[in-house]
């Protein structure tokens, strides 16, 4: 691999790991960039969520100290995570590589609509309960999104601050940490399924690596000064680019 090409990996990586603390969306900066380097949807796919794997993890400890009061539910919580995105990554390993080469647009443009709506959906929705999180609310919806974390996980972010504020979370960073552990659990597995079935592009994967691990880490300071709708603005555009880019490439 060439040094502009690794370049654009680490930035690449960096801006994601930055977004997916921040606004969400990191997949929509990652993904099309490894298949405009010529991985195949698959091997992109699988990179992808293993070079992103610790972004949310490095998130989560830049801001550790707002984290939620952790007790059995959320333990629960996690646990469901890391089922969810098992699933998730078998699912996506048996998906044929003809039929996910069409569901590239629609994942992309899909994942660019939900992160658009997102703010929106958040305000439409009443808050689920009072006194702190419902699980009664939250964990069938959080299983499925767990599901899709690990099939393709862009906009996953955006999924679950929506659910956890739906139910009885009101403040955004606690939120926001709570948001970025339960997505490292959906890493957990999705990633040693992954790497079991040798999907991977290991250069390419290491190169996402480092930079999300400083752009997580980073991002994690950030939100407390980086206004998250300028992000947001960012990734919607790089969203849109990409979904029209393989729209031409692969429906028409």
């Amino acid at each position: 691999m060439d040094i502009a090409r690794a370049a654009l990996l680490f930035a690449a990586g960096f801006g994601g790991g930055v977004a997916s603390s921040i606004a969400g969306g990191a997949s929509l900066i990652t993904f099309p960039t490894l298949l405009g380097l010529g991985l195949p949807p698959v091997a992109a796919n699988a990179t992808n969520a293993v070079g992103l794997s610790l972004s949310n993890f490095m998130a989560a400890v830049a801001d550790w100290r707002r984290r939620p009061s952790w007790g059995r539910s959320l333990s629960w919580l996690f646990v469901i995570n890391v089922v969810g995105g098992a699933l998730g990554a078998l699912l996506m390993l048996e998906t044929p590589a003809d039929l996910l080469i069409l569901l590239v647009p629609a994942l992309i443009g899909g994942a660019t609509l939900l992160l658009a709506l997102g703010p929106w959906i958040q305000r439409q929705l009443p808050s689920g309960g009072q006194g702190g999180l419902q699980m009664a609310w939250v964990a069938f919806p959080i299983f499925l999104s767990s599901i899709y974390g690990g099939y393709f996980g862009a906009g996953l972010g955006v999924i679950n601050l929506a659910i956890l504020s739906i139910g009885g979370l009101t403040d955004f960073r606690s939120t926001n940490v709570l948001k970025n552990i339960l997505i490292t659990g959906v890493s957990l597995s999705s990633v040693w399924i992954y790497v079991w079935q040798g999907a991977l592009v290991w250069p390419a994967t290491l190169l996402l690596m480092a930079g999300s691990i400083g752009g997580g880490y980073a991002g994690g300071h950030l939100i407390r000064i980086l206004p998250p709708r300028l992000v947001r603005i960012a990734i919607i555009a790089f969203g849109t680019a990409a979904t029209a880019l393989y729209a031409g490439k692969y429906w028409f």
